[in-house]
């Protein structure tokens, strides 16, 4: 990495990880503008970094964040189930609902519960990472994200060689 990335560098790296708080105005802003950023200063081996950690990081959230999804689908299906026979029972029997009738609905209210903290706590987790890497890019400091699935490797960058004609 460079040793002394220049001001424009450091301020782009920057923009680049502030730029995946665009998911919150536009849909996949968190993919499309990190990703114009680093395309475009990608020859720039400070940016580069900054931009490649920034998506993976994106896309590692994406990930974790379908995992949650997956993992509670067939709770979700189950609770389905029964609020729609719980549904039943009161429409054909709306004189006489009893307690007994309603299934005991705390379980899911507790796995709703924690469905919300573990997003809450992806929430959180995200936003103080992306807030440190932009605070790390504009010093001129490289970060790694924690918990990051490396999906776009790490490449050497081509060096350039300038032949100046005299």
């Amino acid at each position: 990495m460079e040793n002394n990335p220049t001001e424009n560098d450091k301020n782009v790296a920057a923009a680049t990880h502030l730029s995946t708080f665009s998911k919150y105005f536009i849909p996949f802003g968190n993919f499309i503008f990190p990703l114009l950023l680093w395309t475009v200063n990608k020859d720039k081996q400070f940016v580069n970094e900054h931009g490649r950690q920034a998506l993976n990081f994106q896309l590692s959230i994406l990930v974790y964040t379908l995992i949650i999804g997956v993992v509670c689908l067939p709770f979700f299906i189950i609770f389905a189930t029964d609020f729609i026979s719980l549904v039943e029972v009161m429409e054909s029997h709306y004189h006489d609902v009893s307690v007994q009738n309603i299934k005991n609905l705390s379980g899911y209210v507790i796995l709703f519960f924690i469905i919300a903290i573990l997003l809450l706590g992806l929430f959180v987790f995200e936003l103080y990472a992306v807030i440190t890497a932009t605070i790390r890019a504009s010093r001129g400091e490289h970060y790694k994200y924690p918990l990051t699935i490396s999906f776009i490797p790490q490449q050497p960058l081509k060096t350039q060689q300038h032949e100046h004609l005299s």
